[in-house]
């Protein structure tokens, strides 16, 4: 960007109310009425990307949360797929809390996160039985005819210590799809999850419905990819960038992959809609209401609702790891049915929406639509469906909290796309020669490649800030989309 250009949009962003500053592809931004005691929120953005007020008034809005009772924002930063969010929380930004958590930082799609296996099978093999493995994949994904039905115990165990709860239980008495499940390899794959998939969750923070205290339970939840930007990509190993942690993490150049974005779907709605209201109820009634109408819980006035809290999210987060997990276990099925006795390791699985704690008592971070980036820990930034992906290694960054982007970023909303009259080409869109399997057309036009930023901006910039290196890079062959 010219330096007059900037000059013009630092000053209408002032006219906004933001006090924005500009220095090597960074903006920082705090709101002009503050005080000077309130963190300043760092940005980074590829110089040619467009510069979104609403998403930067939503940073600062939550860099300057404080708590009537103690409780503070100390640090705050935005990755590079930084977009307004529809709850007033902008995607892609990182917090550090100190005596105060935001339950409405995280919101309601608690443990959205990635994950990513290999397989040893070439996209020619792959491509000779296409139809045979879509269509058993649209019944598994679409029609229902996956069969996650457990005991009341497994669901007990799979919400108190997801992962690791699920796996012991399951292997001890396997029930539905999974009685064909290598047990010994799921076990095995639990050092590939991060925090091992399994956090101090308590069951009686889930739904009801979901934990009786005996018989079976057929959850219409579990292995569904949900909505949105949410999918499950068959891909190929394009380029190996970094050869030693590729050979490492058992990734060949040519190979399959299969690439999975989804989260705790219902029952993070349920718990995080639950503790939204209740973190507002906890207010003080002669307080003024946060600006952002987001509301924080201070460990000094209410340390018991902080606790009760970080465990309902943990809760919610075990059934985000576990919902990736059968996704892509059922996908594993499939393959082995279609092309026999294939491994299908898993890469990693990591979350991007969650509250983490830090070292220090009392503090954490929480990222909205970012991962954490952590020195030699596997983080996998997905494009859009006719771009490439990315697997990368953390580089533990600081200055942004340890964390990177989960993606590309929206440029151009649904509603745009959508909207009475539109009307564009495959061309326009970019789904030319993109393979969508979806039974909603609007899906693919909501999601199509043109409503995402360049994935390859995104992801040079943060290498460039030594937040991120380069793994390996993945292209989609197909693409499934709810």
């Amino acid at each position: 960007m010219q330096p007059k250009n900037m000059c013009r949009l630092l000053r209408a962003l002032s006219r906004q109310g933001l006090n924005v500053s500009y220095e090597n592809k960074t903006y920082s931004v705090r709101l002009n009425k503050l005080k000077q005691d309130v963190p300043v929120a760092s940005v980074l953005l590829p110089e040619d990307f467009l510069v979104e007020a609403k998403a930067l008034n939503q940073l600062a809005l939550l860099a300057s949360m404080q708590h009537p009772a103690g409780g503070c924002v100390c640090g705050a930063c935005a990755t590079p797929d930084f977009h307004p969010g529809d709850a007033g929380v902008a995607i892609g930004s990182v917090i550090e809390t100190e005596n105060m958590v935001i339950p409405a930082a995280v919101g309601s799609d608690i443990n959205c996160g990635m994950r990513l296996h290999v397989a040893n099978l070439t996209i020619e093999k792959f491509l000779a039985q296409r139809d045979k493995f879509v269509e058993l994949m649209k019944g598994d994904y679409f029609f229902g005819t996956r069969d996650v039905t457990m005991s009341a115990s497994t669901m007990r165990a799979l919400f108190q210590d997801g992962v690791l709860g699920w796996v012991d239980a399951m292997w001890k008495a396997p029930t539905g799809s999974f009685v064909k499940s290598d047990f010994a390899q799921l076990a095995k794959e639990v050092d590939r999850i991060f925090l091992n998939g399994s956090m101090e969750g308590s069951w009686k923070k889930a739904p009801s419905e979901l934990v009786p205290d005996e018989g079976v339970v057929r959850d219409g939840g579990l292995a569904t990819i949900g909505g949105g930007n949410h999918f499950v990509e068959i891909q190929r190993v394009d380029k190996i960038e970094n050869r030693r942690l590729a050979h490492l993490w058992g990734v060949k150049e040519g190979q399959l992959a299969f690439m999975i974005h989804s989260g705790s779907r219902n029952v993070g709605k349920y718990i995080g809609g639950a503790w939204r209201d209740k973190a507002k109820a906890a207010w003080g009634k002669s307080v003024k209401y946060p600006d952002s109408n987001i509301f924080p819980l201070s460990t000094n006035s209410h340390p018991e609702l902080v606790a009760s809290y970080l465990q309902a999210e943990a809760t919610a987060a075990n059934y985000g790891f576990m919902n990736r997990l059968l996704l892509a276990e059922l996908l594993r099925l499939r393959l082995r049915q279609v092309f026999g006795d294939i491994e299908a390791p898993l890469v990693y699985d990591l979350p991007h929406n969650i509250t983490l704690p830090q070292p220090v008592i009392n503090k954490w971070v929480t990222r909205k639509g970012a991962c954490p980036a952590f020195d030699n820990q596997p983080v996998i930034i997905p494009g859009s469906m006719g771009a490439s992906s990315y697997l990368c290694v953390g580089k533990s960054n600081p200055k942004f909290l340890n964390s990177a982007s989960h993606g590309a970023g929206r440029q151009r909303s649904r509603f745009e796309l959508t909207r009475q009259g539109a009307s564009y080409t495959k061309e326009e869109l970019g789904l030319t020669g993109v393979d969508c399997i979806t039974l909603r057309e609007e899906r693919r036009i909501e999601e199509a490649p043109v409503a995402y930023k360049p994935i390859q901006s995104v992801i040079d910039v943060q290498v460039e800030a030594k937040m991120i290196e380069v793994v390996a890079t993945l292209s989609p062959i197909l693409t499934f989309k709810a």
